[in-house]
């Protein structure tokens, strides 16, 4: 289909790919949970548009330069490890009174979404490595075959990300009148984000 090798395949493996627990399912909570539907939906567009980053850069032969330099690979698995690990610090630190660790606009919860993104090894790997995997380099179709790829990609984040934001608006709203409940989801986020980033530090 439109040169990709198991089109099927390819859409199970992005689905299983964003239900593994990361930085991009933290960063959609977090923002919904502290802005509404609307950052959700900002972060969640974020998410989207590093994805198309990551992948192009995929197609214009990153994978290639990564591969013949293992070294550039590490620094961006660092770069991403120190990102996260500053953002979940301040989610940890932040004081009653504070303003909030992650602000709520909705162009902040974009940039955020992007970035984290961006500097996700899991989303970098998936990209640079699985994803030239399914295309057929008998039947492949070139900027077609890509740009079908893209706008599946982007169609199942989009679904996805709406119904992590949904589900989490509803939990908000229930949890709102509880202030040490919602403390203790930040913090505990904030040490989720920690640990991602010592885990990828670490790889």
């Amino acid at each position: 289909m439109f040169g990709i090798s198991d089109y099927g395949a390819f859409v199970a493996a992005v689905t299983v790919f964003l239900l593994i627990p990361g930085p991009g399912n933290l960063a959609l909570i977090t923002s919904t949970g502290k802005g509404g539907v609307r950052a959700g939906m900002a972060a969640c567009f974020g998410v989207i548009a590093a994805d198309q980053v990551l992948m192009w850069l995929a197609v214009a032969g990153v994978a290639a330069v990564l591969a013949a330099y293992p070294a550039a690979f590490h620094a961006v698995q660092w770069v991403g490890a120190a990102y996260l690990a500053w953002l979940g610090y301040r989610l940890l630190t932040a004081k009653p009174g504070d303003a909030p660790p992650i602000q709520i606009q909705p162009r902040q919860y974009f940039r955020q979404g992007a970035l984290i993104t961006l500097m996700n090894p899991k989303a970098i790997v998936f990209y640079m490595a699985f994803f030239p995997m399914f295309v057929d380099p008998a039947r492949h179709q070139g900027l077609l075959t890509f740009g079908v790829m893209a706008a599946t990609v982007a169609v199942i984040t989009f679904i996805y990300s709406a119904i992590v934001v949904t589900l989490t608006r509803l939990l908000a709203d229930r949890l709102r009148a509880n202030p040490v409940v919602v403390k203790w989801l930040e913090k505990t986020a904030g040490v989720f984000l920690i640990g991602f980033g010592l885990k990828l530090a670490s790889n």
